[in-house]
């Protein structure tokens, strides 16, 4: 340790025991469109999109409505399709896709393209019976639709929004592999799942599985998680093989993954629990009670916390991602069902579908090290780091107060320093700065933003 900074390495030891003990607060609730079931983030413009399902309205009350990210202010509110249930944003081109399901039997179903600068429709897509499902290939920049009814998937050119080719595998669930570029599909009534090559659109693999309904995909070890029946099958996204077969509990319908602890949390509504599984083993670590029915489920990598909708209840579960304890249980809207999070502003986004609102979740440590309750301004000193998890290119905002010599650095978990980004003097106002995460390993990382009367701490996690 003696070539490290003892002072930073005494404060990332903080930061790391104190993150459990946050202040998990209901910071708003905003209101919607009927039946709000599905949410998305556009991390271009940070705002929140809320897909209002409107299902028994007329027509004109399928809606998206558009939130800013800043002020929780609804800014815009867009008319599209018949039942709108999922949504998609695509980074590329800055535009969110929404899956328009219709109305049973006359189905009129499309997919409504969204500009994110606008917030106006450029074009609506005709696909299958049923749209439930959104995927994205961000190397061929395509956009795979999920589509129940027709059990077939119809897959879309991010640039142009044309229809490329359907293929034979559809559902109400999908997931992409970005280290092989190929997307997972369930097949429910041939009880499997197909896998689509994501350059090609070929069919490569089918892989037997009873009634897939949820995936998540681990880019820490290239697994593809699969829910069905009572099980969650592990595919290798290399072979395409099943690996592991883990029983879990009762009706898993939700999966995703902890970045920062290799984890992956599966919410089994009908026996209201949630299986933690170890992704570097794929054996099961616990078994957590949370409450009745829980139905949707969202990582914030930025306090390591698993955010979990109990629909039954009316209430959101907080359970720590390090010690895998329910830390906090917050009252939300009427049947929370859908879940996005803004990493600029710390929130989560919940979705409730009887209530016709949005509820707002903000995560603050308690602990001083870090505070960000505010937007970015040049009043306040302020350190925000997105993406996180980061892959490619990290981007790196930060304010400050008054005039003073800066020092922006990068360590990794045990104290040791990794680069310097900034050391200077600067004057007050904001800046920005980028930090080539492809060149680090795999793992933690803290940024440290430091001036001569104040420091932050932010984490960084790093996958490959």
């Amino acid at each position: 340790m003696k070539k490290y900074n003892l002072s930073i390495f005494i404060l990332i030891t903080l930061y790391s025991l104190l993150t459990s003990a946050s202040a998990q607060w209901l910071e708003t609730t905003i209101p919607v469109g009927h039946n709000p079931l599905a949410l998305a983030w556009n991390s271009t413009n940070n705002k929140i999109y809320c897909a209002n399902y409107g299902f028994g309205y007329r027509i004109y009350d399928s809606t998206v409505t558009v939130i800013d990210g800043e002020t929780n202010q609804v800014i815009a509110t867009i008319i599209v399709g018949t039942c709108p249930r999922a949504l998609l944003y695509n980074p590329i081109n800055n535009k969110i896709y929404c899956a328009n399901s219709g109305e049973y039997p006359n189905l009129d179903s499309t997919v409504t393209v969204i500009s994110g600068t606008t917030d106006s429709v450029i074009t609506t897509i005709r696909v299958g019976a049923s749209p439930f499902a959104f995927t994205y290939n961000s190397i061929n920049n395509k956009i795979y639709c999920a589509n129940s009814y027709s059990y077939n998937m119809t897959v879309i050119d991010g640039a142009s929004d044309s229809v490329i080719t359907t293929l034979p595998s559809g559902g109400e669930a999908m997931v992409y592999n970005t280290s092989n570029n190929k997307v997972y599909s369930p097949n429910y009534f041939g009880d499997s799942v197909s896998v689509i090559d994501g350059a090609t659109n070929q069919l490569i693999a089918t892989i037997p599985m009873f009634y897939p309904r949820a995936f998540s995909y681990n880019p820490i070890n290239n697994e593809v998680y699969c829910a069905g029946g009572s099980n969650v099958a592990v595919i290798d996204g290399i072979s395409n093989q099943v690996v592991a077969t883990i029983p879990v509990g009762v009706y898993p319908y939700a999966l995703v993954l902890n970045s920062t602890n290799n984890k992956i949390y599966c919410a089994n509504a009908a026996s209201d629990n949630i299986t933690i599984i170890d992704g570097s083993t794929n054996q099961i670590i616990t078994t957590t009670t949370v409450g009745d029915v829980p139905w949707a489920l969202v990582f914030n990598p930025t306090n390591n916390k698993v955010y979990c909708a109990c629909a039954a209840i009316d209430s959101v579960t907080v359970i720590d991602g390090l010690t895998n304890q329910v830390i906090a249980t917050l009252g939300v809207g009427y049947q929370p069902q859908a879940f996005t999070y803004n990493p600029l502003q710390n929130r989560i986004y919940v979705g409730n579908y009887h209530g016709s609102s949005i509820s707002v979740i903000r995560d603050s440590i308690i602990s001083g090290i870090e505070e960000n309750h505010q937007p970015l301004t040049a009043d306040r000193f302020l350190l925000e780091v997105y993406p996180n998890p980061a892959k490619t290119l990290t981007a790196i905002r930060y304010s400050l107060p008054a005039e003073s010599k800066v020092s922006l650095q990068l360590y990794d978990i045990s104290g040791r320093l990794v680069k310097t980004l900034v050391n200077e003097q600067k004057k007050q106002g904001n800046y920005s700065a980028t930090l080539n995460s492809q060149t680090l390993p795999t793992g933690v990382y803290f940024l440290s933003l430091e001036t001569e009367e104040q420091r932050i701490i932010k984490r960084l996690v790093v996958v490959k």
